[in-house]
């Protein structure tokens, strides 16, 4: 080790600074707090871990070994150093240590031990020091960006680097109660994700969907996730240093109870979504539930929800809030909830929506909950959402989104400046916690698709301040899939350009609804209006992703016509499906227009004593056709669609949404046959129906 520390000493003296603009940029994610810049260089193929006695130190370098081999880096943990580049991970009271902190002119202070690290690298060795486990499996996570694997040979950056988070609590939630539930292999896949960009903690949300062996008859077949599932989950993220904390709703959201008649009692409006307050039985069926959610969770944090109780006072405790106010009987309830579910040394996370409209009663919550004010529209003003918390002395954690819910594909404008906004003002307010959240509200969601705001959200629960949205876009498709062309990243950002476009023109923006919408419907008609303006160029911009992703698959195919240089296929799968999708729409609503005026068209003809065979034809025919084209679009998306869903879910839920594609292409097979037989029709009679007849809209945009 001497000749280690001899080494950094000559080769990383270099003080720590922000990252000056005329170094290479590795394009870390999340950036590092203290950067002092350096270059890539060439290192063998070849990397040795050293690594001290410690389990999870052992875990962390053999997690990055594994991560190298992948990368085609013949790594090994403990292996002969001879002619390969040395990693070395070690712990702050370690001799060697020292020596390297004092070396690069660095030190770890207080504030640092729980979760930093410092990090050097030359061309011959680098090291991570850390105080604890977590630091030391963060440091080889930021090791595992800095060795690019693109080119030729691997290079490393070197660098001096002394890092630690601004935020203690950085999450991501994910939706699995409305379609999609994941596979217990894919949520392992999440959790090493997360775990990669410094992620500590992951949130299930479930409605219905866990396995509570007390009310069996919630969970669907084939739709739950089971007890022992959790565990052997909670198991495997303890290893990456993430904590499992389970949201189960207690207040709202809980149609999927309370639909039936044995949970009826229980309801404030007849099947409806609320659990009544007051009502017994109750408080009965919530203690029942955390009762198995805490056997099976051990984190400190449970979500008990609680957002979004729109119907109450509107059944059962009308007459209780006409007297007492609606506020009031749901901040009774919402500490009903927590005393009767508390454990010693538990908190309690809750959604902040309702409760931050009556700040005057929020200083009577309990100080062991923690309030999650959420707001995944907005891109700045978050102040109101956070302060009635706040000045309470309520822990609060901010709750932004990756806009993914009802739309073919996220909304990454809104949401990487929803997030931006949302942690920088939380960080100043003093949020101790993010949490990012996925949304299942359509039941179509692909999570393989919102990595992007995943990532983001990491990086910006990390860093302090403002997290620069032009750095991380330059970063992702790096980092993300091994894509040094820069491509990826293009296509990332032509495809949040197309659907910030389509979002303009969509019902809510719920450009789902326009996927499944029939262009010819009234609805169709009021849509096709404001579509006409922009359909080519939403459909040039994710037809151009689709390009630029192309170009990347073949830039990074290997001599052998492998893909091995590309990381996270199956999200650049599922981001080219929803770029067909963003493609599918402006194409339907295009041709649409043009079967309209083909057929007026051939109307016209047969008025003059033409016949209308050409105009008959580009609107159906056996070979190439407007109507065959949406059908085919409709065919080819089940199988897109499909491919991705079973990527990363159970079978459970899919059918509802394979159902919608071959009802839309019956509706189009339907047509087909409809325009042949008028075909056939005008050979005997020489007429054509009316365009109402066909179902056709008469008036078209000129």
């Amino acid at each position: 080790m001497p000749r280690l520390i001899a080494l950094l000493c000559g080769a990383l003296m270099a003080p720590l600074t922000a990252l000056h603009a005329q170094a290479a940029d590795p394009h870390l994610i999340p950036r590092p707090r203290e950067l002092a810049p350096g270059a890539y260089v060439t290192i063998p193929r070849v990397v040795t871990i050293a690594v001290g006695q410690s389990a999870d130190d052992r875990f962390a370098a053999d997690e990055l070994a594994q991560a190298l081999r992948a990368r085609g880096v013949r790594a090994t943990v403990g292996g002969p150093t001879a002619g390969a580049y040395k990693v070395t991970l070690l712990r702050t009271d370690a001799t060697a240590a020292r020596g390297v902190l004092d070396a690069a002119g660095i030190a770890l202070g207080e504030d640092q031990r729980a979760e930093g690290y410092a990090l050097v690298a030359d061309k011959e060795q680098a090291v991570v020091v850390a105080a604890s486990a977590t630091g030391v499996f963060y440091g080889a996570q930021t090791l595992k960006q800095l060795i690019r694997t693109d080119g030729a040979d691997p290079q490393v950056y070197t660098a001096t680097i002394r890092d630690w988070p601004a935020m203690r609590w950085r999450g991501m939630q994910d939706d699995l109660s409305r379609g999609p539930l994941p596979t217990l292999e894919y949520q392992k896949q999440q959790v090493r994700t997360f775990a990669a960009y410094k992620l500590n903690v992951f949130s299930p949300y479930y409605e219905h969907t866990f396995e509570y062996r007390s009310h069996p008859i919630m969970a669907p077949p084939g739709g739950v996730m089971t007890q022992d599932e959790v565990k052997e989950l909670v198991s495997y993220a303890r290893k990456f240093h993430i904590e499992v904390v389970p949201e189960q709703e207690a207040f709202g959201h809980l149609h999927h109870m309370l639909k039936y008649d044995l949970y009826g009692a229980l309801a404030e409006t007849s099947h409806g979504h609320v659990l009544a307050p007051g009502q017994a039985g109750s408080l009965q069926v919530i203690k029942d539930w955390f009762a198995e959610i805490d056997s099976v969770f051990p984190s400190t944090f449970v979500h008990i929800g609680a957002d979004e109780t729109f119907e109450l006072g509107l059944g059962q405790t009308r007459d209780r809030v006409q007297r007492d106010s609606l506020s009031r009987v749901y901040m009774e309830f919402l500490r009903d909830i927590e005393s009767a579910i508390r454990r010693p040394g538990k908190k309690y996370l809750f959604w902040g929506d309702i409760a931050q409209g009556s700040p005057h009663l929020v200083p009577s919550l309990p100080k062991s909950m923690i309030a999650v004010p959420w707001n995944y529209w907005s891109v700045s003003g978050f102040d109101r959402a956070i302060k009635p918390f706040a000045d309470a002395g309520i822990e609060t954690w901010v709750a932004p989104g990756v806009n993914n819910w009802n739309r073919v594909y996220p909304n990454n404008d809104v949401a990487l400046r929803n997030i931006q906004g949302f942690v920088r003002d939380g960080q100043r307010l003093g949020s101790t916690g993010m949490l990012n959240t996925n949304w299942d509200d359509d039941g179509e969601g692909i999570f393989n698709q919102v990595w992007y705001g995943v990532l983001f959200g990491a990086a910006a629960s990390w860093q302090k301040g403002e997290s620069s949205i032009p750095q991380f876009v330059e970063s992702f498709g790096l980092q993300f899939h091994g894509d040094g062309t820069g491509k990826i990243s293009a296509a990332q950002a032509k495809l949040s350009q197309a659907q910030a476009l389509l979002a303009k023109s969509g019902p809510a923006e719920a450009t789902t609804q326009l996927y499944w919408l029939d262009p010819f419907s009234t609805e169709g008609q009021v849509a096709a209006q404001k579509l006409r303006a922009i359909s080519r160029d939403v459909r040039v911009l994710a037809e151009s992703a689709l390009v630029l992703s192309a170009q990347a698959r073949y830039a990074l195919r290997g001599k052998d016509g492998s893909l091995a240089a590309l990381r996270e296929r199956d999200a650049l799968d599922a981001m080219d499906m929803g770029a067909r999708r963003i493609d599918f729409i402006g194409m339907k609503f295009q041709l649409a227009d043009e079967i309209v005026r083909h057929y007026q068209a051939a109307l016209d003809s047969v008025a003059k004593g033409a016949p209308p065979t050409h105009d008959l034809t580009e609107i159906a025919s056996q070979i190439n056709s407007r109507t065959q084209d949406i059908r085919d679009g409709y065919v080819l998306g089940k199988e897109l669609y499909e491919k991705s869903w079973r990527a990363e879910n159970r079978p459970y839920w899919l059918g509802n949404v394979t159902n919608r594609y071959d009802l839309a292409a019956q509706t189009w097979i339907k047509r087909i046959d409809q325009f042949n037989q008028v075909r056939a029709q005008y050979g005997r009679t020489k007429r054509l129906p009316s365009l109402e007849e066909m179902g056709l809209p008469r008036t078209l945009a000129p």
